[in-house]
């Protein structure tokens, strides 16, 4: 018996070289991956942008949310609840900004829109109420503009609003 189950696995590949055999219902979350069918058993599915670490911890996820609803075009259009997390989704992002990011690429390279979903929602909670210098500090983004360069935005900017009469 534990040859049939096995013969249903599907083998990923990460970009390390490391193999992970998944049972295909733990991948009906992912578009890319839940349709794979290539009907040769030793066949491998190689993850060229996703490490070992980051697969396993999307297969954590999958394997979680396997009985859930997929999300349908309507969801993905509706306006987003930022707190609306689950609780055991709050606690599985509980990773450093590096971690976070990489899981928002793999989710969005295996189409995996409920991971893709939670994850940025992690980031704009992280984000909300911060001011541009925060979130350049944040998220380490360079401000190249010179003072000057502020300054000409600025006056731009007023001249704008002076045409369209705000002030």
């Amino acid at each position: 018996m534990a040859s049939s189950m096995d013969s249903n696995m599907i083998k990923l590949q990460s970009n390390e070289g490391d193999i992970f055999e998944v049972n295909p219902q733990v991948l009906q979350q992912s578009e890319v991956l839940k349709n794979y069918n290539s009907g040769v058993e030793d066949d491998v599915i190689p993850l060229p942008n996703v490490n070992s670490a980051i697969l396993k911890k999307i297969l954590q996820w999958l394997t979680h949310h396997k009985d859930d609803p997929l999300l349908t075009e309507d969801d993905e259009n509706r306006e987003k609840n930022l707190s609306d997390i689950s609780p055991w989704d709050q606690d599985f992002l509980k990773v450093d900004q590096g971690t976070l990011f990489e899981l928002i690429l793999a989710a969005n390279y295996l189409d995996i829109k409920g991971l893709l979903d939670v994850t940025c929602k992690t980031v704009a909670n992280t984000i909300k109420g911060s001011g541009p210098e925060e979130i350049r500090r944040q998220f380490n983004i360079k401000n190249d503009f010179t003072p000057q360069d502020f300054l000409t935005q600025m006056y731009l900017n007023m001249s704008n609003w002076l045409v369209v009469g705000i002030f």
